[in-house]
């Protein structure tokens, strides 16, 4: 077991007052983007601070070209899943996009929702504008909320594609004003993303509630960063703030190359794969097949099991 791991279990399950008491003690939150009870079971070993479960799911393991077409439906499923593996984590639900823009009723109910049918102990919706409004009222309501600034992928089209935000002084300080009207909003954790680390550095300076950082340099209070691009199962071009710890993709495909090799060529399975019969048993079984099979109506005669 690791040392972080024993940390973490020695302090109990992470709240949001651990982790504010960890911001204000310098120490590094650990955060982590996972989508399935494996995943979880892993994250609660290595003992992360927090899970979040996050609409990259749509991306990472549904298939879809952006994060757009998932919906609710899917997400408290891939919660739910993760929420089975997990014990110690603060565990974070997304709320897919539709699912609470169009008015604070809209965001109270899909949040209600994540939490009451997944058992995440919060959820995060991106964006400042009308999202500080429905993170207000999602919190007045008694849900936690985590905000989410800089590249927003929900709405990366207005924002001109996946790319950096805040490289200009008006961009951000539109990053800054959505970062401090969220955290006034009464979030309790706020992801910044794809923001230039010396942008990052003035708007954690000026937030009370802990910054998460995703290529926004090591100015934040914690990082996170998706599982599946850490561990080398996504492949193709990454972005910019991703670093790759593992080749979990190369070896399950030398795994399964090395499986449907031996398949084909009859080394699998083994011996030591098959299950073995008493011999009087298979000619008693013998006898009754071959018994059956001089009949016409191929009624057997099996005793019920026990």
């Amino acid at each position: 077991m690791s040392s972080a791991s024993r940390g973490n279990q020695e302090k109990g399950p992470v709240t949001i007052t651990r982790l504010a008491e960890m911001k204000a003690a310098g120490e590094p939150i650990v955060m982590v983007t996972a989508y399935d009870f494996p995943s979880a079971q892993i994250a609660e070993e290595v003992g992360v601070d927090i899970v979040l479960v996050g609409d990259s799911a749509a991306n990472c393991v549904l298939g879809y070209d952006s994060t757009i077409p998932v919906g609710m439906e899917e997400m408290t499923m891939l919660a739910k899943a993760v929420r089975r593996g997990l014990k110690t984590p603060l565990l974070v639900g997304d709320l897919p996009f539709g699912s609470y823009e169009a008015s604070n009723e809209l965001a109270i109910a899909s949040a209600q929702r994540m939490v009451k049918e997944s058992g995440c102990d919060a959820v995060k919706l991106e964006g400042g504008g009308t999202s500080v409004d429905r993170a207000k009222a999602i919190i007045d309501a008694g849900v936690p909320v985590m905000g989410h600034v800089g590249l927003t992928p929900q709405t990366a089209t207005a924002l001109g594609g996946l790319k950096a935000q805040g490289r200009t002084a008006d961009k951000a300080v539109r990053v800054a004003e959505d970062a401090i009207s969220l955290d006034r909003a009464g979030c309790f954790s706020i992801v910044i993303e794809a923001v230039p680390q010396a942008v990052a550095e003035m708007i954690n300076d000026r937030l009370t509630a802990p910054t998460i950082g995703i290529g926004a340099g090591n100015v934040t209070s914690g990082q996170v960063l998706v599982l599946h691009d850490l561990a080398g199962i996504n492949t193709g071009k990454m972005a910019k703030f991703v670093k790759q710890y593992a080749d979990v993709r190369g070896e399950l495909k030398r795994g399964l190359s090395a499986y449907a090799g031996e398949v084909r060529s009859g080394a699998f399975p083994g011996p030591e794969h098959v299950y073995s019969v008493e011999p009087s048993e298979l000619d008693e079984l013998r006898q009754r097949l071959s018994r059956e099979n001089s009949g016409s109506d191929y009624s057997w005669d099996w005793e019920p099991l026990p």
